[in-house]
C-alpha cells in the first residue's frame, strides 16, 4: 500500500477551492509531541512508519499516585443450620433462668417462712404396740451430758434406748437457765444455720423448745420416756429432800432435791417420780450409776408439751436446778 502525497496547494482547481482558514503559517513549526491531533493536517503522518495516529494520553499524577478505593470485605451470610443452633441456644439459656428463678422464689418463700418460726411439730404416728423389750428393765444409761449450768453437768437420767423425747420449757422464776448440748429439731432454717456454723457441740442430742410456763425458757428439762422407766442420779452428789408433788392438792409422785457435789451453791431437783425404797435423805448418788426411782404416770392431771412430739402422752421425768439458798428446809 503505497503512502498518500503531501497535500499541494498548487494542484488544488481554483474553481473548487473553498476559503480555507490556515492555522499554521510555517508548517515547520508544527510537531506531533506539542500540538497532538488537534491541528493533524489531512494526509500528513508525522509517526515514524509502522505506528498508529493517537490522541494525546491522559496525564497522570507525578508527585501522589491515585488511591485505590477500599471496599469492604464481603460479608458472610449466616447459614440456616447456624441461625437455628443460635435460636436452640438461646431457648436453652431463657429456659434455664426460668427454672433458677423458679427456684430462687421457692427457696426465698420457705426462707421467710419458717426462718423466724419454731418449726411445725412433728407428728409421729403409732405403728403398732412397743416391742415387749421395752417393758424389760433397761439399765443404766451410758454417761452423756446432756445440759450444762455455768460448771455444772447435767447427764442423761435415762437410758438412752427409753427416751422419746427431750424438751426445755420455763418452769418459774426462781430456777436457773440451763445450757442445752446438742441442737435444736424444732428450729428454723436461720437457726439451724447458725448452730451449724457457730454452736455444733458435737453431740447428737436432739431437743425441742416448748411454749408455755414463766421464767428462763430453758428453766425446765423434760426428758421424755415411758411409765414406769428407771431413772439414775443426773449428777455425783447427795440427796438433801425427798418430798411429795402436789398437784391440784394431790401428791402425785415425789420430788427428789439433789446437792451436786461440788457446787454447795445450787440444788438439782427431779420430779414425776415414785422414789427407790433404798434411797433416804442424806444418801450418796453417783451420776448414771445410782438408781433414784421411777417415771409415774401424770397424764390424768396435767398434759404434756412433750406430748407433741412423742407416741405416748409425753410421760418424762422432770429436771430444774434452783438456787441452794431460795428452798425452804424440810
Amino acid at each position: 500500500m503505497s503512502r498518500p502525497r503531501p497535500y499541494d496547494r498548487e494542484q488544488e482547481n481554483p474553481a473548487n477551492r473553498a476559503e480555507v482558514v490556515d492555522l499554521w503559517e510555517v508548517e515547520d513549526e508544527w510537531t506531533f509531541r506539542t500540538h497532538g491531533a488537534l491541528a493533524l493536517q489531512p494526509g500528513y503522518d508525522p509517526l515514524p512508519a509502522g505506528r498508529a495516529t493517537r490522541l494525546k494520553g491522559q496525564e497522570s499524577f507525578v508527585t501522589v499516585p491515585p488511591m485505590a478505593t477500599p471496599q469492604a470485605p464481603p460479608l458472610a451470610a449466616p447459614t440456616r443450620e447456624r441461625r437455628r443452633g443460635d435460636a436452640r441456644a438461646r431457648a436453652r439459656r431463657t429456659r434455664r433462668i426460668a427454672a433458677l428463678v423458679i427456684v430462687a422464689v421457692v427457696c426465698l418463700v420457705t426462707l421467710v417462712l419458717t426462718a423466724f418460726g419454731t418449726g411445725a411439730p412433728t407428728t409421729v404416728s403409732i405403728t403398732g404396740p412397743a416391742p415387749t423389750g421395752r417393758l424389760l428393765p433397761a439399765g443404766p444409761p451410758q454417761p452423756q451430758v446432756v445440759a450444762m449450768e455455768e460448771t455444772l453437768r447435767i447427764q442423761l437420767p435415762v437410758n438412752q434406748s427409753r427416751i422419746t423425747a427431750i424438751g426445755y420449757h420455763a418452769s418459774g422464776a426462781g430456777v436457773l437457765p440451763l445450757d442445752p448440748v446438742g441442737s435444736q429439731a424444732n428450729a428454723g432454717v436461720v437457726g439451724r444455720l447458725l448452730h451449724k456454723l457457730f454452736g455444733e457441740s458435737g453431740s447428737d442430742v436432739r431437743y425441742y423448745l416448748l411454749d408455755g410456763g414463766v421464767g428462763p425458757r430453758t428453766g425446765g428439762l423434760d426428758v421424755g420416756a415411758p411409765v414406769d422407766t428407771d431413772v439414775y442420779a443426773p449428777v455425783d452428789g447427795s440427796v438433801i429432800a425427798i418430798s411429795d408433788q402436789v398437784i391440784n392438792g394431790r401428791a402425785y409422785g415425789v420430788r427428789i432435791d439433789i446437792q451436786p457435789s461440788g457446787n454447795p451453791g445450787v440444788v438439782i431437783s427431779l420430779e414425776n417420780l415414785r422414789a427407790d425404797p433404798a434411797l433416804t435423805a442424806g444418801s450418796t448418788v453417783t451420776a448414771a450409776k445410782t438408781k433414784i426411782g421411777r417415771i409415774v404416770d401424770l397424764s390424768r392431771v396435767e398434759r404434756a408439751g412433750l406430748a407433741r412430739y412423742t407416741q405416748d402422752n409425753g410421760q418424762h421425768v422432770h429436771v430444774e436446778v434452783r438456787p441452794a439458798a431460795s428452798l425452804a428446809s424440810p
